[in-house]
């Protein structure tokens, strides 16, 4: 007897609600059976423009304006959340209480106080939640992972991770909401919550931060005169606004293991397109990654031969987390990325709310970006203490 479908529908139509929509439609061409027909059911925007055009590319069967229409559809079943921070909250809560499971974009709220709040509906829910840190579905960024937990680059000493990207370096770029809600939710909250994971992913949690140091080089920015959509260009009026947060921040961090970290975050890195990068070393050994290259790693290691040691390139194959089962041309060198990441993403959402035999690793939860966002918010404290230690709570 065949399995009936599983509906899917995406709240934001922006360049990452684009990415889940694609993810959903590629599920079941990646890790064998386990799930039912996926049914492309909606993409909801307020920009209804945007909406339609999302739908149609990716082959859904409709557009709303509105995120209420998803949560009123009782046909649906899950739905991924990937609007502004401050949404994420109140979106969440409905639809846990109509009863479809929810994959929310990072961070996980605009507010310590909302993330709590999901936190706790999570915990009492009867659904699957789960929270985007696609970067630990990168099949470099999860073959170093296993490196350091197996002891290959003996007791670790350093981790120094980086996310430098230059989507803010024109002065005449318009006040999207990215540019509002305060210390932290700068490039602290949008990319750098993507790096501190990745750090935690490789080794480990963070307990304590601090040198932490927040700037904003561009303290004021024109006004948008429409919809602005992901980090693109639009028409702009004479009036300008204050920058709320940050443009760039640092701070250093010690992991429970006792490793010492290194972070620094910035939107204002030119030349940078979508610069995650970091290395890790240890006593024996060290690898490092930069997205730039998304299918290589730098790898070394104290071999037997001192001749030969030295740095080299190990080149992304199904010998490595994801490539094996998840990319249709498995053969090593053909690279891989953003996409890609998405679809097993999604599908290792999927794979939760159906209990899908061997599934892939879990999505993080809500508790797992509460967490992320502890450490922002330690960050934050730090900087504004001149840099002083702060727990993370």
């Amino acid at each position: 007897m065949s399995k009936p479908p599983l509906s899917v529908a995406v709240i934001g139509a922006g360049m990452a609600g684009r990415s889940h929509a694609a993810g959903y439609r590629q599920v079941n061409t990646v890790f064998g059976e386990g799930l039912p027909p996926i049914r492309l059911a909606a993409i909801a925007d307020v920009n209804t423009e945007l909406a339609e055009d999302a739908a149609r590319r990716y082959g859904y069967e409709k557009a709303v304006a509105s995120w209420e229409e998803i949560v009123e559809d009782p046909s649906i079943d899950a739905v991924s959340i990937v609007v502004g921070n401050d949404l994420h909250r109140p979106i969440a809560e409905a639809l846990v209480r109509a009863g479809k499971h929810v994959l929310c974009e990072k961070p996980l709220a605009g507010s310590m106080a909302d993330a709590e709040a999901m936190v706790a509906v999570e915990r009492s829910a009867e659904v699957v939640t789960a929270v985007g840190y696609t970067f630990r579905r990168s099949p470099a960024i999860a073959a170093i992972r296993d490196h350091v937990q197996a002891g290959e680059l003996g007791e670790t000493t350093l981790f120094n991770g980086r996310y430098w990207c230059d989507y803010a370096t024109d002065p005449r770029g318009p006040l999207s909401w990215r540019f509002r809600g305060g210390p932290g939710s700068g490039a602290l909250g949008d990319i750098g919550a993507h790096i501190i994971d990745v750090g935690e992913f490789v080794c480990g949690p963070i307990e304590s931060v601090s040198g932490a140091a927040l700037s904003t080089t561009i303290p004021k920015r024109p006004l948008p005169l429409g919809a602005v959509v992901g980090h693109n260009a639009a028409p702009v009026s004479d009036e300008v606004g204050e920058v709320e947060n940050e443009d760039t921040a640092v701070f250093t961090a010690r992991f429970r293991s006792g490793l010492t970290g290194v972070f620094s975050v910035s939107r204002t890195a030119f030349g940078m397109p979508n610069g995650l990068g970091f290395d890790v070393c240890g006593l024996s050994g060290r690898a490092s990654f930069d997205w730039h290259r998304p299918a290589e790693y730098v790898f070394d290691d104290a071999q037997p031969e001192s001749r030969t040691r030295g740095a080299r390139q190990v080149i992304a194959g199904p010998q490595l987390p994801y490539f094996a089962g998840g990319y249709p041309m498995q053969a090593p060198g053909n690279g891989g990325g953003n996409a890609e990441m998405f679809v097993y993403q999604c599908r290792a959402f999927l794979d939760q709310i159906v209990g899908t035999p061997d599934p892939l690793p879990a999505c993080a939860s809500f508790a797992d970006a509460l967490h992320t966002m502890r450490v922002i918010q330690a960050v934050v404290a730090s900087a504004q203490a001149g840099g002083a230690p702060v727990d993370v709570s």
